[in-house]
């Protein structure tokens, strides 16, 4: 069964650390991303989300939202957790970031859609 609680890392090099879920399913965690669009000094953003059904399912699906510390925009994740039989764990995620913009005419360059696979560090 996947857990998302520990460290893990995707390809890109960003670090993201999530704290253990409860039973309801809600996690929280931090972030340290290794790839931005801003001049600013890269700080460490927490974030928090929601796993589907934590206890009864294999390679549960999962979503979680960063609020960025250094800059005017917020990322949203979804998701689902494999583990393969050499137990090698996976978070492949999809996300969708949102920049702040300074007016309605600027919403078409506001949006960033992606993808990042994270693996287990501990």
């Amino acid at each position: 069964q996947c857990d998302l609680q520990g460290l893990w890392r995707n390809e890109l090099g960003s670090d993201m650390t999530t704290l253990a879920t409860n039973t309801a399913g809600t996690f929280s965690g931090s972030y340290h991303t290794a790839v931005a669009a801003t001049n600013k000094q890269i700080l460490v953003s927490s974030f928090q989300g929601v796993q589907q059904h934590p206890s009864a399912k294999r390679h549960p699906t999962f979503g979680f939202t960063v609020q960025w510390q250094f800059s005017d925009s917020t990322t949203g994740f979804v998701g689902q957790c494999f583990v393969y039989h050499h137990g090698k764990e996976t978070l492949e995620t999809m996300w969708l970031l949102r920049q702040e913009v300074l007016s309605h005419r600027d919403t078409w360059k506001a949006t960033r859609v992606g993808t990042s696979i994270f693996t287990r560090i501990k």
